[in-house]
């Protein structure tokens, strides 16, 4: 199995594969709770799609043997309205971080380790692009398992093997487990 971590831009259709809404009529994130919930339903798709023909882009796609395997969302914190505006996930200083705010795993793909392929990806993504720090705000599981809509924030464990250190506790919850702002200097 070769995984290969890709920045989103130019691959929209990976990033629709992943995290694209395929119901006629189905609603969904589209990546938007954190970048902008205001924007319509309806207009997400055309948004994210700029997003990705737009550099830096919106995030990394992780690909396995070719085939769209995830997705995590990692821009600097300033481009997401929900963190800048956050009452509950606090700023530390003055400095504009990347913020790796979620993780999705296809069905077929899961259990598989493409968390850690796409968290380095991600890290590997925003140093590229200039940044100094990188954070997460995973939740804070101990030895039980996260189920699958809560755990899109990522586990403070996951974060932790990949050098990040908690730098502060958050009044944030993620399936009624509390979450850490965690960060990386590079």
């Amino acid at each position: 199995m070769a995984t290969e971590v890709l920045s989103a831009v130019g691959r929209y259709d990976g990033f629709f594969e992943v995290v694209g809404v395929k119901k006629p009529g189905g609603q969904g994130c589209w990546c938007m709770a954190y970048r902008d919930s205001r924007v319509p339903i309806d207009e997400r798709a055309a948004y994210m799609e700029n997003q990705c023909a737009t550099d830096p882009g919106p995030g990394v796609l992780a690909y396995v043997d070719g085939e769209v395997a995830g997705w995590c969302s990692v821009a600097p914190r300033s481009t997401y309205r929900r963190l800048m505006n956050s009452h509950t996930i606090p700023t530390l200083d003055d400095r504009d971080p990347w913020s790796i705010v979620c993780f999705v795993v296809r069905a077929g793909y899961r259990k598989r380790g493409i968390m850690h392929d796409l968290l380095d990806g991600a890290v590997a993504h925003a140093k590229k692009h200039g940044s100094t720090v990188v954070e997460g705000y995973p939740a804070e599981v101990g030895a039980d398992r996260v189920d699958v809509i809560s755990g899109y924030v990522g586990t403070t464990a996951l974060f932790e093997a990949h050098g990040f250190s908690r730098a502060s506790e958050t009044t944030g919850r993620s399936g009624g487990r509390p979450r850490w702002l965690m960060r990386r200097e590079l």
